[in-house]
């Protein structure tokens, strides 16, 4: 129920703008310049990559799911509409604390560093120096050993110490205890194996998809508390290293947002770079959707700015070819800029 809840959300976001398969791509964090511009103008930053893995079957069969409880209408051209009583259940639905943004699917790799170092700890404490890895990955295994190297782990102290910054950190988090629960049962130990998905989902009777999602989300809840109280959790925060995304800017973005900063004009970028201008306006966009100080206003007046605002709630809508008519004054690459921003464009 929870991977509906969320559909019906991202859909109701799209306001029928986008086709049916925008939401699997948004899901997946697909890296193509329509998902990347949809996460900035349908403000859908949290749920961006949140399930790298979804496959399409799973998606298709969740799709069908909400067509046959009448929730969803799916048009002959690949458009969509949220049925009433969709709307109507879009006013109990929770809100779900995702950060897929600034995590990427990286919160996977806190846990299982986080695992494989209780894994550790958990052995050496009964004396049993030889074990198989949960984890396989050789990455996280080299990390821990580091880790547990730096942090003299021979002297038994570091175990009560990670214990209670583990403890301590999920208390301060606004995370449900059922949401709590679902992290540590996934942790193993001595003589002690985590427990599967299928297995929780059992236990709790729930689906194994909603069962993930909560996990997801209480990373991304645990991970914020970390980095926000850092020196409260100075073990934890060790394994936070590298963590969250710090410039989710793709490479090339990065590169053209660089040379933008350093005051050269998207003209000059694209004579320097040898790229389309449409190519440098795309990376521009995106550094607004990124750079909490970008002014939008070097590109688009105040009035202008006013004016994309109060077309959007005059026509109920974000999509550049509606409100390129209504304004056509401004191109596309200032609407783009002004949508970008959001609620953050008059900052």
């Amino acid at each position: 129920m929870i991977f509906q809840q969320i559909l019906i959300q991202i859909f109701h976001k799209f306001n029928q703008e986008r086709t049916i398969s925008a939401p699997f791509h948004l899901l997946r964090g697909k890296r193509s310049g329509q998902t990347m511009q949809d996460v900035g103008i349908y403000q859908l930053h949290n749920y961006f990559g949140i399930l790298p893995k979804l496959s399409r079957y799973k998606y298709d069969d969740e799709v069908s799911a909400l067509i046959e409880e009448q929730l969803l209408i799916v048009k002959e051209d690949g458009f969509y509409e949220l049925t009433r009583k969709a709307h109507e259940l879009l006013t109990d639905v929770q809100s779900f604390p995702f950060d897929g943004w600034h995590y990427r699917g990286n919160e996977h790799v806190f846990f299982a560093r986080l695992s494989l170092v209780i894994q550790s700890l958990s052995h050496h404490l009964a004396g049993e120096m030889s074990f198989i890895p949960l984890q396989k990955d050789e990455q996280v295994q080299q990390w821990v050993k580091n880790f547990l190297r730096t942090n003299q782990y021979q002297d038994g102290l570091l175990q009560q110490s990670l214990l209670e910054e583990i403890v301590n950190s999920l208390e301060k988090t606004a995370l449900e205890e059922q949401a709590k629960n679902t992290l540590i049962l996934r942790l193993s130990g001595y003589n002690m194996a985590g427990l599967t998905w299928q297995q929780i989902s059992f236990q709790e009777d729930m689906k194994e998809m909603d069962l993930q999602l909560i996990y997801i989300f209480s990373l991304h809840n645990w991970l914020s508390e970390i980095l926000l109280q850092s020196e409260e959790y100075p073990l934890l925060f060790q394994l936070v290293e590298n963590i969250r995304i710090k410039n989710p800017l793709t490479g090339s973005a990065y590169q053209s947002a660089e040379l933008f900063n350093n005051g050269y004009s998207i003209e000059q970028i694209s004579r320097i770079r040898g790229l389309k201008m449409s190519t440098i306006e795309d990376h521009i966009v995106e550094l607004a959707m990124n750079e909490p100080q970008f002014k939008v206003h070097q590109f688009v007046s105040n009035e202008d700015i006013k004016a994309v605002l109060t077309a959007i709630d005059d026509y109920s809508t974000r999509k550049l070819k509606v409100l390129h008519e209504v304004l056509p004054h401004l191109s596309y690459f200032q609407l783009r800029l002004v949508l970008a921003r959001g609620e953050h464009v008059e900052a």
